[in-house]
């Protein structure tokens, strides 16, 4: 059972005895109830693999910038097939002055892009990046710039201290407030794109896992590519696949109750971070004929498809409440415990 998150006075009085239990039985501080992560006996990751390596492997099916590549280095158009691209991140100033001065300067940053490829080979190359490493592929949502959706995978790694190659996926989103069809059908059509990238990674006989974590407008496209990947690849190739975290999913809750279902038992690697008082799903939904998307849907009908259910309402504090998962610990901590769970850990 997937307990909800309320910070409430009683819940955390019953976090905290379930923290002694848990402790007692293990020895460690570790996992308490599903989706939290508190830390170890021997205290909390202090570093991400990122943070020491700022390197993010990039695929994308956005057109490139420039010959040799230039800023943005990846534009809003769709390109002609994937791409590949190991970005240089700069990371945010850990010292005392650094995290004041964050607040007016910003943290992540992308600074370079040294080389673009293109074509057959794209897959391939980045499977070669990632060898003998799990894996953590952020695919973004509507309204996101190339720029903005490398920030976001920086921060969501860096936030749960992830170990392995940190990636992103980013198709041709337009990043304009009017332009929510033209990115869903960019959405869709990168499928194609997103497909050759997994099979490359699930392929590579020194691979790690493959996790990831899709937001928004992406979880459409992650849940359509695995649903072609699972037919094409079968169940050898969704065995690769770890966690498969969809937050804040924009998807109508029929659509995404029929492309579950045709999972089989690989829902079980599904959490959904679920919000009821997401104002964006709100927007999409109404947009969309009015039909509920399945990231502010009950959670009781959630769980009936299978898949586990985090509850982040009482975590927005904000008027969107989009992107926790970026920015409240309690909900990173889903994206932390899941990822655990898929590897055999607490």
């Amino acid at each position: 059972m997937n307990p909800r998150l309320r910070p409430n006075r009683r819940s955390l009085l019953r976090l905290a005895a379930l923290s002694g239990v848990a402790s007692m039985a293990s020895g460690l501080g570790g996992c308490i109830a599903d989706g939290l992560v508190t830390g170890t006996a021997a205290g909390p990751e202090k570093q991400s693999a990122l943070d020491v390596s700022p390197v993010l492997l990039v695929a994308t099916t956005r057109k490139p910038v420039g010959s040799p590549p230039k800023p943005p280095y990846f534009n809003s158009e769709r390109g002609r097939g994937l791409s590949f691209a190991e970005v240089r991140l700069s990371a945010p100033d850990r010292s005392l002055i650094g995290k004041v001065s964050a607040v007016v300067t910003g943290d992540w940053a992308v600074t370079a892009v040294p080389r673009v490829q293109t074509g057959s080979g794209a897959a391939a190359a980045f499977a070669d990046a990632a060898l003998g490493r799990d894996v953590l592929i952020y695919v973004h949502g509507y309204r996101e710039s190339f720029d903005s959706a490398a920030i976001s995978a920086a921060r969501l790694s860096d936030g749960i201290r992830f170990r392995g190659a940190s990636a992103l996926f980013t198709w041709p989103s337009a990043a304009a407030t009017f332009d929510y069809g033209y990115d869903r059908e960019s959405a869709l059509w990168s499928r194609d794109g997103f497909g050759d990238l997994l099979k490359a990674l699930v392929a590579s006989p020194s691979g790690g896992r493959i996790n990831i974590v899709a937001h928004s407008m992406g979880t459409l496209l992650t849940l359509e590519t695995l649903r072609m990947l699972r037919a094409e690849a079968g169940e050898a190739a969704m065995a690769r696949i770890g966690a498969v975290i969809l937050a804040a999913p924009d998807i109508d809750i029929d659509l995404f109750t029929g492309s579950v279902e045709r999972l089989g038992t690989d829902v079980n690697k599904i959490t959904v971070i679920s919000s009821t008082n997401d104002r964006a799903l709100e927007l999409s939904g109404a947009i969309a004929g009015g039909i509920v998307r399945a990231g502010a849907a009950d959670r009781e009908r959630l769980e009936a498809l299978g898949v586990r259910v985090a509850d982040a309402s009482d975590y927005g504090g904000g008027l969107i409440n989009h992107d926790l998962f970026l920015s409240n610990p309690e909900v990173q901590g889903v994206v932390k415990r899941a990822i655990a769970r898929s590897a055999g850990g607490a």
